[in-house]
């Protein structure tokens, strides 16, 4: 141990926490959370007035980064090259600020995190929104401190006119704590500032009308708004962001095209990590991967496999790449020196207080300048008023202190005022100079008023504040990036869409569209009808009905499945056009098919669902009710329905409140009528009970109505275009027509099949109101007025509804709302059936049947 030194004993627990508290503060005050004022951590404060100390503005030619870099570690930062040479990369990226800061010539780096050429070999300057932040820093608008060395001054905090803040955010991990901003737009942002300002008392959540979410520089979709809400409500929240992606056709595949990724994805290793679960089989469908990304906007092409399912595979694609991530916000920032959790609001006011302190003290600042210079002038106009006095008195004196002593004494001046009359050039006493002195100085005078009612009055500094917010918008402002996708669940998108009555078309290969149904025309009976849709080879449509963009549907397929979805989801497209694939709205399997429709109003209205039902009818003759509510909680992937035996599947659902009359036909012509309260409420698992006993190994039921009102009419309609319509119950005497019996019974004739009709095909209760849309499997539509097709009885042969061409048959019926338009189609000419009963192939009328 050398002289003089000793050894203190000391606690080495209480000297841990002392120590790491010194450091853990330095490190959050110093370094990594941005103050609440400007925004900014020292190290990017550093940057910008380092670059303004060195000239390079926005209008200036740009220099060496490292020679920026030098002056900033010389003067102000203190630590290593790379920390100021990346912190000025990043605030010259488009993809990793929102509103970058500096203009970077050169290599700076690159969204796939190719890193950035070396401070040597690129040049920087500010940008002029960067300007905006650094403007008004000479008028004493904010406090100096000493730098490291106590050399020189920087500024505690940038003068901003924007709210840097929330407009670029800001990420950094301190000790014990983090900060995670999220960008947001500047228009929004301004917008809700000028609102605070307005009203201080400004709910949080009407600020939300302002500052609607996040928005990110590399643009994406926000999806989900409750994760959002949070965030600006507390300060705390998780925000989903996904890619925007589009399923596009091309040479006959289906391609997914991303052109926006989530914001902080690195491009390569997200492709990367792809390929690598493709070939891993985790995510199947993709053939191949290609990055089309050039100047022009990033693209990034999903090749799909012929047999992929699009939906299905971006819904993969989303859940186990970076192509859906989330941002955990977390606003933590200095305000007065000390780290604290703010929402949105809260940050607005803060940035509001500390620009009504600059605008205060800038006004300060100008009021002082103006009056110190209105105090010289008005010496100068003294002197000028008595020029001649004053030029002797100086020429008479020894030296100019003399001269200024006796001007104070002779004139009552100030020493300031005196040494600008003594320092006085002899251009200023000519007659224009007078004259400009005297204009200048009632400037000052009306300018010195002005700043002292801007002190005086709070609500004028306020109006400055939002003029100079509305500047900086209208300046910088532009239109919002990432689009906010809200779920059902919290945003009623219905609001927004018309609830007009549209046609739903199905082909048979699964191809769906809804359609205006002013796009369909009448035509009268016997016609040959109009093209309707396009259907792609060997395809032809199958189902249609008629709904209302906010109707519910429940979709059921051939082996007893159940999906959930809303009409307005399904794609929009014109009568010719062919429509979207059924599995990239719904994840239905592939080898299943869509056999029924079901409307309802709303599915979370507890007495609703609880007071209607589903009844359900196979090919095979089971019948089934289950209550709506267990339809009322849909999954992805769909829920059982009913357990469809071998060699069965569904053929019909419909909804009905538990007391209707349900009638089914077959095949062969049949009918039968019974009571639905004879079928039993059962679970969604359940088989069901006989509703009807087919009379044929080639018998099979054909249709299934619900019966509301007991004396509409039946239609039926037979596979080669044959057709009637017969009364449940007699009009006049009442008696029913078709008879009810029992379910499980074999039913009544309902039509005469014969060769010229073919078999039964579909069976539907219509009134004179309505009209009918016949649709071939060749793609032919036609409308007729259900009033055009007469009534008979029930074992009559029918006229005919369609011509049909060679070996046509008719694919689908359904009943529509009457059109009052008439107008037949041109290019397709038919023969209109004659009245009254057809005649059968043995020339004799065929009359009323007798019940069998």
């Amino acid at each position: 141990m050398a002289d003089g030194e000793r050894i203190i004993q000391i606690n080495i627990e209480n000297e841990m926490k002392s120590a790491y508290i010194d450091y853990s503060m330095s490190v959050i005050v110093s370094r990594a959370l941005p103050d609440v004022r400007d925004g900014f951590k020292p190290v990017h404060r550093r940057v910008l007035f380092g670059m303004q100390e060195l000239g390079v503005f926005s209008n200036r030619p740009h220099k060496k980064s490292a020679r920026i870099v030098g002056e900033v570690l010389g003067k102000y930062h203190p630590h290593g090259d790379s920390s100021v040479y990346d912190t000025m990369v990043r605030m010259a990226q488009p993809w990793s600020l929102r509103y970058p800061l500096v203009d970077g010539q050169g290599n700076f780096g690159s969204v796939d995190g190719d890193s950035p050429a070396a401070m040597r070999y690129t040049e920087a300057r500010l940008r002029k929104i960067a300007e905006e932040m650094l403007d008004d820093l000479d008028k004493d608008t904010v406090d100096f401190t000493p730098n490291f060395d106590e050399s020189l001054s920087e500024p505690s905090v940038l003068p901003t006119k924007i709210p840097n803040l929330l407009v670029n955010g800001s990420s950094g991990i301190a000790v014990g704590m983090a900060t995670n901003m999220a960008p947001h737009n500047l228009g929004e942002v301004v917008d809700g500032a000028i609102a605070y300002i307005d009203n201080n008392d400004i709910e949080d959540e009407e600020l939300l009308h302002y500052i609607k979410a996040p928005d990110f520089p590399t643009g994406g979709i926000i999806y989900g708004y409750e994760g959002v809400k949070e965030a600006l409500l507390t300060g705390r929240g998780r925000v989903v962001i996904r890619a925007k992606a589009e399923i596009e056709e091309y040479q006959g595949r289906e391609q997914i095209i991303v052109t926006e990724i989530p914001y902080q994805v690195n491009k390569a290793e997200m492709i990367k990590r792809t390929a690598d679960l493709v070939n891993d089989k985790k995510i199947e469908g993709i053939s191949d991967i290609r990055d089309e990304s050039d100047r022009n906007g990033m693209r990034i092409v999903y090749e799909l496999k012929r047999d992929a399912i699009p939906n299905v595979v971006l819904n993969k694609l989303f859940k186990y790449t970076s192509l859906q991530t989330s941002f955990s916000v977390n606003n933590i920032c200095l305000v007065d020196g000390r780290p604290r959790l703010l929402n949105v609001k809260e940050i607005l006011a803060q940035f509001i207080e500390f620009r009504h302190e600059v605008v205060i003290r800038r006004t300060q600042f100008e009021l002082k300048k103006a009056e110190e210079r209105a105090h010289i002038l008005e010496g100068l106009i003294i002197a000028s008023d008595n020029i001649d006095e004053v030029i002797a008195i100086i020429r008479a004196s020894k030296s100019p202190e003399e001269a200024r002593e006796q001007l104070i004494v002779r004139f009552n001046l100030s020493e300031i005022q005196s040494r600008a009359i003594v320092e006085m050039r002899l251009r200023q006493l000519t007659g224009l100079e007078q004259d400009k002195l005297r204009a200048e100085y009632a400037d000052l005078v009306a300018l010195i008023a002005d700043l002292k009612d801007i002190l005086a009055k709070k609500e004028r500094r306020m109006q400055i504040i939002k003029d100079e917010l509305t500047y900086v918008k209208e300046k910088y402002g532009d239109e919002r990036r990432s689009t906010i996708e809200y779920s059902a669940s919290e945003m009623r998108i219905e609001d927004l869409i018309p609830d007009e009555e549209v046609i739903v078309t199905i082909s048979h290969a699964g191809y769906i569209k809804r359609t205006s149904l002013s796009e369909y025309k009448v035509q009268n009976r016997g016609g040959m009808g109009s093209k309707g849709s396009a259907t792609r080879d060997k395809d032809f449509l199958e189902q249609l009905f008629v709904a209302t963009n906010h109707n519910y549907l429940l979709i059921f397929t051939e082996k007893g499945k159940c999906f959930w979805m809303r009409v307005f989801e399904i794609p929009e497209g014109n009568k010719t056009s062919k429509g979207r694939a059924v599995q990239n709205l719904i994840n239905i399997e592939q080898d299943d098919k869509i056999k029924a429709y079901v409307k309802v109003q709303d599915l979370t209205d507890k007495e609703y669902v609880d007071n209607n039902y589903i009844i359900m009818c196979t090919k095979n003759g089971v019948i089934k009710k289950t209550s709506l509510e267990a339809y009322s909680r849909p999954r992805t992937n769909g829920i059982n329905a009913i357990t469809v035996r071998d060699g069965d599947e569904l053929l019909e659902a419909r909804l009905t409140n538990g007391t209707n009359e349900i009638v089914l036909a077959t095949r062969e012509g049949r009918a039968i009528r019974f009571n639905e309260s004879t079928v039993r409420p059962m679970g969604r698992n359940a088989s069901g009970v006989r509703g009807v006993t087919l009379t044929s190994k080639t018998d099979a039921v054909v249709g299934m109505i619900c019966v509301e009102d007991v004396y509409s009419t039946v239609l039926v309609v037979s596979e080669k275009g044959y057709g009637k319509r017969t009364f449940l119950n007699d009009p006049e005497d009442h008696e029913p027509i078709y008879r009810i019996t029992n379910r499980g019974g074999k039913g009544v004739k309902t039509l005469s099949i014969t060769d010229k009709t073919g078999p039964l095909l579909a069976i539907n209760n219509v009134t004179d109101e309505e009209d009918l849309m016949i649709i071939t499997k060749s793609g032919v539509t036609i409308r007729m007025h259900i009033d055009t097709i007469r009534t008979m009885g029930r074992a009559a042969q029918g006229v005919r509804l369609i011509n049909l061409k060679g070996n046509a048959e008719i694919a689908a019926i359904a009943r529509v709302p009457r059109s009052d338009e008439e107008e037949d189609e041109e290019g397709y000419e038919g023969t209109e059936a004659p009245e009254g009963d057809v005649s059968n192939e043995n020339g004799t009328t065929i009359e009323d049947g007798n019940e069998e």
